[in-house]
C-alpha cells in the first residue's frame, strides 16, 4: 500500500496490517469509552458521621429534657455534622488489553486513509514559532479544517505556533490517542512518526 507525501510528491509504502484493516465499530466504541471514563478524577469526598470532628458524647439525657432525643452532634440533622450517603473517591480506570487497543488503532488509521484525513509529510517544521506562519503553511496545502499535527517529537517552535489555535492540536508520536485521532477533521503526521507508529503497532 502507498501514500503520498504532500510536500515532495513522492509515494510510500505502508504497512497495510496498519493502514488497510476492516473497521470494527464495536472494538473501537469500546476502546474509546474505556479511555474516556478512565479519564474521570473520582477525586470528590465527603466526610461521614464518623469522620468529622466531634465529641461522641450523648449532649443531654434521653429523657425527661423535652427536647428531641439524639446521640451525638455528628448527626447528619445537624450543623457541621456528617454527611448521610458521603461521596468516597474512586477509580474510574477501565482496563484494556494491549491487543484490543492495538486493534482499534490500525482501525482508525484505515479509517483515516479510506476517508483520505490522513496527511503525510516528509517534514514539517517552522522557521519561526509564529502562529502567522504555521497558518500560511497549512493554508498552503489547503488544509482549512481542525487539524491535529502529529511529529516523532514534538519541536517548540510548532508547539508555540499552535497553541493559540483551538482548532489545531501538536504532539509528540507518544501521546496520541484514539480520541483526538477521531476529534480532528485532519491528521498531519510526519514520516518519521508515521514509520514510529508502524513499529508501535505491528
Amino acid at each position: 500500500m502507498e501514500v503520498k507525501l504532500q510536500d515532495t510528491k513522492e509515494l510510500i509504502r505502508v504497512s497495510e496490517l496498519i493502514f488497510k484493516c476492516s473497521f470494527n465499530e464495536f472494538l473501537v466504541n469500546q476502546v474509546l469509552k474505556s479511555y474516556l471514563i478512565s479519564k474521570r478524577q473520582g477525586n470528590k469526598a465527603q466526610k461521614s458521621r464518623s469522620e468529622v470532628s466531634g465529641s461522641g458524647k450523648k449532649p443531654w439525657r434521653q429523657k425527661g429534657t423535652g427536647r428531641a432525643r439524639v446521640g451525638s452532634i455528628r448527626s447528619p440533622l445537624w450543623r457541621s455534622g456528617g454527611v448521610t450517603f458521603a461521596a468516597k473517591k474512586r477509580n474510574y480506570f477501565q482496563k484494556i488489553n494491549k491487543k484490543m487497543y492495538r486493534g482499534a488503532m490500525k482501525c482508525i488509521f484505515s479509517k483515516l486513509v479510506v476517508q483520505k484525513r490522513l496527511i503525510v509529510f516528509k517534514n514539517f517544521d517552522l522557521n519561526f514559532p509564529k502562529t502567522k506562519h504555521l497558518i500560511k503553511k497549512l493554508k498552503k496545502f489547503h488544509i482549512n479544517n481542525s487539524v491535529a499535527i502529529i511529529q516523532k517529537n514534538l519541536s517548540k517552535k510548532l508547539l508555540l505556533a499552535s497553541r493559540n489555535l483551538y482548532q489545531v492540536k501538536a504532539v509528540g508520536v507518544n501521546f496520541v490517542n484514539p480520541v483526538m485521532l477521531l476529534k480532528y477533521e485532519n491528521i498531519l503526521m510526519t514520516l518519521s512518526a508515521l514509520k514510529n507508529l508502524e513499529e508501535k503497532f505491528s
